[in-house]
């Protein structure tokens, strides 16, 4: 270990340890590994030109994020919920169930988690908490976790990142995502259905079905996004980044001038809004971008594939370990540290072991996910806490049965490939 990376170390995990933010710990750590080892200081700004004139899909991030933030200002959240109740709601916990069929379908628009747990979050455990149907910590639990399939099931902010510093098809990982973000919500639905039944939860009120056309057909302009991405991305007719603009034109169009709920002042806070998020995630990138080339330049992926190899690891050892390590991290850092600083080192030790780039990466999205619920730094449950009022305490005392299911679901996804691979393979993919 050269002496200018454990001068880059030491500043990096000291300005991280007194609460800088990561991506500005990166950079100016990056800055002083530069000036010890005798080079141009410009060569961090070069680098960050660099990965971002040759990453042109990292323009989908700002708009999807755009995309979300207009969902949430307009009416469209309630049309989906109205739809997902007549659906579903007559079941037992049934908004139990409304909460994680909303996720699945919002999570076709935004792309985000802390989207959909913030902009479903609030009027769902609303509905949840009413006249004491539900317990608080229950409701905001289980809008906590179905949030996490928010990135899964295509568009996905996370994967975008991940195809970014993996070099694989965004397309074949959006397709790659949509079962395993089915399979989450079905353990998420077993286990609200299994507490609801011990906990003799509220039952809603059936919607007669001669409503249910009325209730389609409010949500139906809502619904058709995830569609339209699908085709056009899948269809051929568009890139995953021109996807993502018009699902920001198609947001505006719905919000703005078919429900119109959208003033102009809303519309310049939501931009500002998303300019900010979008920069606080750029920033992240930047750094990531200089953090690759110094990684390269003391050959640290090379070491440690050569380590694990003279271990003698098998494929799932190595996958159980990487997890087990996500999931820790995903306990103290938020996803999009984890996919761009972390999960670039054990990249070449995935093609040194044959591990397919697509599986490892809708795993490593996965985990991360569950990881943005995990106490103590889970940040979907501070989302939650923030836009609800409900303390942590009563949060994290119900959190835990649904980490338990996702990481079942999880442990399928690591054992049985195949599941992740199959909607790929089927347009083509060559593992």
């Amino acid at each position: 270990m050269s002496f200018e990376l454990i001068i880059f170390l030491f500043t990096l995990f000291g300005l991280a340890g007194i609460g800088t933010p990561v991506g500005y710990s990166i950079i100016t750590a990056s800055i002083m590994y530069f000036t010890f080892g005798d080079m141009d200081v410009a060569l961090a700004g070069e680098k960050i030109l660099q990965g971002l004139y040759k990453s042109f899909v990292l323009l989908a991030v700002p708009l999807f994020i755009t995309a979300a933030n207009i969902m949430n200002a307009g009416t469209i959240t309630d049309r989906l919920l109205s739809f997902c109740t007549a659906v579903v709601g007559r079941f037992k916990g049934g908004l139990g169930h409304v909460n994680v069929v909303a996720s699945l379908i919002f999570s076709g628009m935004s792309g985000s988690a802390v989207a959909d747990a913030a902009g479903i979050g609030k009027i769902i455990i609303g509905m949840m908490t009413k006249n004491g149907r539900y317990t608080r910590g229950y409701a905001a639990a289980i809008t906590a976790a179905s949030a996490t399939i928010g990135p899964i099931i295509p568009p996905s902010i996370p994967m975008v990142l991940y195809s970014v510093i993996s070099d694989t098809s965004i397309g074949y990982l959006f397709l790659a995502g949509i079962v395993p973000g089915l399979i989450m919500g079905m353990v998420l639905m077993i286990m609200n259905a299994i507490i609801s039944h011990k906990r003799d939860f509220a039952t809603e009120e059936p919607v007669p079905i001669k409503q249910l056309p009325k209730t389609t057909f409010r949500a139906f302009p809502a619904l058709m996004m995830p569609a339209i991405l699908l085709f056009g991305i899948y269809g051929g007719v568009t890139t995953p980044t021109e996807a993502a603009a018009i699902a920001a034109l198609y947001a505006l169009f719905l919000t703005g001038a078919l429900y119109r709920t959208l003033s102009f002042k809303s519309l310049y806070e939501i931009l500002v809004d998303s300019a900010r998020s979008s920069a606080a995630v750029g920033v992240v990138i930047g750094g990531a971008f200089i953090l690759n080339y110094i990684v390269i330049s003391e050959n640290i992926p090379g070491a440690l594939t050569t380590f694990l190899q003279g271990l003698d690891v098998s494929t799932i050892t190595f996958l159980i370990f990487i997890n087990i390590l996500v999931l820790l991290l995903g306990c103290f850092l938020d996803a999009t540290t984890i996919i761009l600083v972390i999960v670039p080192l054990f990249i070449p030790v995935c093609k040194a072991l044959g591990i397919d780039l697509i599986h490892f990466g809708v795993l490593v999205v996965v985990n991360s996910m569950i990881g943005l619920i995990t106490p103590p730094y889970g940040i979907l449950l501070f989302v939650i806490n923030a836009v609800t009022g409900i303390s942590l305490k009563e949060i994290i005392s119900e959190i835990w049965m649904f980490i338990f299911v996702l990481i079942i679901a999880l442990l399928i996804m690591i054992f049985f490939p195949e599941i992740i691979l199959w909607l790929p393979e089927m347009f083509g993919y060559k593992t």
